[in-house]
C-alpha cells in the first residue's frame, strides 16, 4: 500500500504543528536573510547549524537511520541535513524551485524514519520555499500544513 496525500489537516492539530516548527522554521529565514539567495546547499547547513545553537534548538546535522524491510533493519543508511527536536525532519535544498523529486524524498525519509513532520526549505530563490508536512503512518497519509 502506497503514501497518498490528503489536503487537510483538522484544525487543532494544524495549529499544534505550526506552533512546534515556529522555531525551527524562524531560524531558517534567519539564515535566508543573513546570507542571502544562490549559495550552495552546504553553506545554508553550516549556517543553520549555528542558528541552531544559538537558538538552543536540539538538533542532530546529517541524521542517519537504516529503513526496514519486513521487520528487519537494512546495511544501508539514510541521511537527512537535520533531525530537530527529535520528530523534526528539516530537507535544505538550494536549486530554483522545489518539485516532485524533492517532496518524495522528503516523505520517503518521513515514512521511513517514522518521523511525523517534515519541512522542505528552499534557500536558493529571492523568496525562499518553505513546504511543511505530516505524515500519519496510521493512514499512510501525507498532508501539508
Amino acid at each position: 500500500m502506497g503514501m497518498f496525500i490528503k489536503k487537510e489537516l483538522q484544525s487543532d492539530l494544524k495549529g499544534k504543528l505550526k506552533d512546534y516548527v515556529f522555531d525551527v522554521i524562524g531560524c531558517c529565514q534567519d539564515v535566508h536573510r543573513e546570507q542571502g539567495p544562490e549559495l550552495t546547499e552546504y553553506v545554508y547547513q553550516d549556517s543553520l547549524k549555528i542558528a541552531f545553537d544559538q537558538a538552543n534548538i536540539q538538533h542532530v546535522k546529517e541524521f542517519f537511520f537504516r529503513p526496514k524491510f519486513r521487520g528487519i533493519e537494512l546495511q544501508h543508511k539514510l541521511f537527512v541535513d537535520f533531525l530537530c527536536k527529535d520528530k523534526i525532519i528539516l530537507e535544505c535544498k538550494a536549486i530554483e524551485e522545489i518539485g516532485v523529486h524533492e517532496r518524495l524524498q522528503l516523505w520517503n525519509y518521513m515514512r521511513c524514519s517514522g518521523k511525523r513532520i517534515g519541512i522542505l526549505y528552499n534557500f536558493a530563490p529571492v523568496m525562499a520555499e518553505c513546504e511543511k508536512y505530516y505524515y500519519d503512518p496510521e493512514t499512510r497519509t501525507i498532508s501539508y500544513f
